[in-house]
């Protein structure tokens, strides 16, 4: 059995090490994030998820299965932010704000790799539904959030809101990626295509840390207080508490189980500051969920996989 130190250093660390070259690289050149992002959203994500679940072995069943637990992840996640706002009498924006910073979490730029080092037969497959159920919530779900609270204008329009949602790469990729399989996959075949895909799929991890390190130099966070301390709380320990019973409930095995308890651990996603700032609610409370969620996430992770292992 790996020891808490053997876990950290050979999860943890390279992810920190990366991370920390993306913030070393920002801090000495000023690196545009929106290029970087942009390359993460529309080309690295999509061929990785293309690769990914194009050639997987896993069930079409338990990918919904997935889709269906990932959902009910999110539902839980609202409740206990509701519950903690009710008891704190926080107005409707700070309610908003706490639970856009505690449903949403990063499964991409930091789960993705995770899973890649933690369960590299099984945890990107399984990565890759958790993370095209929670791009689609983001962008409906959240979107509906963030600007219920909003002026008489925001309301007016908000189904064009919705929009982005259809410009998510990583919804299209999956769909033909699921007809390619069941096709047995022609596109193996063709070499000029797949080669070029697979490259793409293997530089994701290491872009993806990359661009978090980037988009952490670019943060200002405040100093944390009780508020931010119930959003940390609730996203890091709340999150894989109830992966843990919805797990047990859903009937998965251990790997799969120990996958998605992991990933629900993941840090505040980066996309609620974006929204929190588009509908003008606290845009510098979000950001701060983000930079101290993704510090604290190593730790609460490295745990959860000795324990888990």
């Amino acid at each position: 059995m790996l020891t808490f130190v053997e876990i950290f250093r050979d999860v943890c660390l390279p992810i920190i090490l990366l991370v920390g070259v993306g913030w070393g690289m920002d801090r000495k050149f000023d690196l545009q994030l929106d290029t970087l992002v942009k390359l993460n959203i529309y080309l690295f994500v999509p061929s990785f998820i293309f690769v990914r679940v194009s050639s997987s072995q896993l069930p079409q069943a338990m990918g919904g299965k997935v889709v269906i637990f990932t959902l009910c992840i999110l539902a839980v996640m609202f409740l206990m932010s509701s519950l903690v706002s009710a008891l704190r009498r926080e107005t409707a924006q700070q309610r908003m704000g706490l639970q856009l910073s505690t449903m949403f979490y990063n499964s991409g730029n930091w789960g993705i790799p995770l899973m890649a080092l933690a369960f590299p037969e099984t945890g990107p497959v399984i990565q890759v539904f958790v993370l095209m159920t929670m791009n689609i919530s983001t962008f409906s779900i959240g979107i509906f959030l963030a600007s219920a609270q909003g002026d008489q204008v925001v309301q007016k329009n908000r189904w064009k809101r919705f929009l982005p949602m259809l410009r998510q790469p990583s919804i299209y990729a999956i769909v033909i990626a699921l007809l390619m399989r069941s096709m047995g996959n022609p596109l193996e075949e063709v070499t000029f295509i797949w080669k070029p895909l697979t490259y793409l799929a293997s530089s994701l991890v290491a872009f993806a840390l990359i661009t978090l390190g980037v988009q952490l130099s670019k943060t200002r966070p405040p100093r944390i207080e009780s508020r931010l301390a119930w959003a940390l709380g609730i996203r890091l320990l709340g999150g894989p508490a109830a992966a843990f019973l919805l797990a047990k409930l859903f009937g998965f095995d251990a790997v799969i189980s120990a996958v998605l308890i992991v990933g629900a651990a993941s840090p505040v996603a980066v996309n609620t500051a974006l929204l929190a700032h588009e509908f003008k609610a606290d845009s510098r409370f979000a950001a701060a969920a983000v930079f101290y969620s993704t510090l604290l996430a190593g730790l609460v992770v490295t745990v959860l996989i000795y324990f888990l292992r």
